[in-house]
């Protein structure tokens, strides 16, 4: 039975190294679309473009893994049809590969910048985008960033950090605004305009133009730059061709189980029936390529899998790194441990009396005992929990 992996990302790679870890000694192919073997995502928008890291780092695993471990991998190949009636996959060059199981891991594309010549804003989204943003940045660039989301505001911190004038777009009224509300939003507010970054909020982007961004309220700001950073769309028409379930993602069960039995689905697709949170939940990040990607893989071997991994994400902006694990709803309630004025606190969300998330800011070895206190689904007491003389394991008790 021949094992076939569509999708050349981080979810992919964690999935087939899985396999061979679990003792399958079948034929696997990875197929993946990109002329680059699988690597991972978070250094393209940190330490690549802040120069600190190198290329030949961010990928998976080596050059001769794949050999070695006997996986045909496809590089720089389409796959354009699943016919789940055959059991096989089609590919661009006409060519069909059989599957006994397969798992899309298809990944996610980033929106373009949809208005007049929005064409000349810059993504981000592979190993050859972050390499030509990274040489564009220097310290004689005005960069207009557009979108005050993660990779937003981790691109501005890169482009300031070299030296380049910045000037992040964003529609709302504070970045992350949404994600974290506002007391939190403000947080890196604050941290990017005090590194001299300038939040040009409450407004949108009407044109680029060659040597300026126009905005809704008549402003224009000159650019050498334009990097757009807008969000992304799951790539799931393949799936979706295929008469696989869709909603916001590829619907899996928590065994990342499509609504055929023989497909599953990991990372950026993954809309999944969390285990533990009981409700469905796609999340966009590396943690979750790893698990699900590793999960899938003990499914398709037959293993049972109920994925219960809270959502796990991080990020590094100037002099600020943070760990937000957990999922709350917007407006949760927030309570603080520590020193908001010098980023170095914990930010509980709270639903019905229970932490449902935390985020850790310049405090480091305290994501697993935030973890263990969600899952408790204990009811805290607010003054202990924002009391830093309270251990996190005794509010879980």
């Amino acid at each position: 039975m021949t094992y076939v992996v569509v999708g050349g990302g981080l979810a992919a790679a964690k999935a087939v190294e899985t396999l061979r870890d679990e003792g399958f000694t079948g034929p696997i192919t990875l197929i993946g679309a990109e002329t680059d073997r699988p690597y991972e995502r978070p250094p393209l928008s940190k330490g690549l473009l802040l120069g600190t890291d190198e290329p030949g780092g961010v990928f998976v695993h080596s050059v001769d893994w794949y050999g070695e471990k006997a996986v045909d991998l496809r590089l720089g190949t389409t796959v354009t049809a699943i016919d789940r009636a055959a059991e096989v996959v089609r590919l661009a060059e006409g060519d069909e590969i059989p599957y006994g199981k397969l798992l899309l891991a298809t990944g996610a594309s980033p929106r373009p910048l949809a208005v007049p010549g929005g064409e000349r804003a810059l993504l981000l989204r592979t190993l050859e985008d972050s390499l030509r943003i990274s040489a564009a940045i220097t310290s004689a660039t005005r960069v207009v960033v557009v979108g005050a989301g993660w990779i937003g505001l981790e691109v501005a911190a890169a482009a300031r950090s070299r030296g380049a004038q910045v000037t992040v777009v964003g529609s709302g009224a504070l970045p992350l605004q949404k994600v974290l509300g506002d007391e939190m939003a403000q947080v890196f507010a604050d941290l990017h305009r005090a590194h001299g970054t300038e939040l040009v909020l409450g407004t949108r982007v009407i044109e680029v133009t060659p040597a300026e961004v126009v905005l809704a309220d008549g402003r224009r700001l000159p650019a050498d730059v334009v990097i757009a950073g807008v969000g992304v769309n799951p790539n799931v028409a393949l799936a979706d061709h295929a008469g696989l379930a869709v909603d916001d993602g590829v619907l899996v069960s928590s065994s990342l189980a499509t609504s055929d039995p023989d497909i599953f689905a990991a990372g950026d697709i993954a809309h999944v029936d969390h285990a533990f949170l009981g409700r469905r939940v796609r999340v966009e990040h590396w943690d979750v390529a790893i698990h699900t990607g590793q999960a899938a893989a003990r499914a398709m071997l037959g293993q049972p899998v109920a994925y219960d991994r809270l959502p796990y994400f991080f990020t590094d902006q100037y002099d600020l790194g943070m760990e937000y694990t957990g999922f709350a709803p917007p407006g949760a309630e927030v309570v603080v441990r520590g020193d908001l004025g010098a980023r170095e606190f914990i930010a509980f969300w709270l639903v019905d009396g229970r932490v449902a998330a935390g985020m850790n800011v310049n405090i480091w070895d305290v994501a697993d005992r935030i973890g263990e206190l969600i899952h408790s689904r204990a009811v805290v007491d607010r003054k202990r929990l924002a009391d830093p003389g309270v251990e996190l394991a005794d509010l879980a008790a």
